[in-house]
C-alpha cells in the first residue's frame, strides 16, 4: 500500500552527536568516593536518633490503629448490610 503525500518531503533534524564514553570507575576510586561522601554526611546525635525513633514508632502505632478502626468498621457495616 503506498501513501501519498502533497508537496515536497519535510527536511529532517540532523540527529545530535553522542557524547564519547566515559571511562569506567574502578572499584577502589569507588569506595574511595564513598568515604570521602560519608565524611561530609552530619550524623544525628544519640538524642536525635532517639527522638526520631520514637517519633517514627509512634506515628507507625497511629496508623495501625487508625487502619484497625477502619478494617473493623467496614466489617461491622458489610455485615450487618449483608448478614
Amino acid at each position: 500500500m503506498a501513501t501519498q503525500t502533497r508537496g515536497p518531503a519535510p527536511e529532517r533534524a540532523a540527529k545530535p552527536k553522542r557524547p564519547a564514553q566515559q571511562d569506567r570507575t574502578t572499584p577502589s576510586k569507588f569506595l574511595t568516593q564513598v568515604r570521602d561522601e560519608l565524611r561530609k554526611v552530619v550524623w544525628p546525635t544519640r538524642k536525635e536518633l532517639v527522638t526520631y525513633t520514637t517519633v517514627a514508632l509512634v506515628f507507625i502505632l497511629v496508623m495501625v490503629a487508625l487502619v484497625s478502626a477502619l478494617d473493623y468498621g467496614f466489617t461491622r457495616m458489610v455485615f450487618a448490610l449483608f448478614g
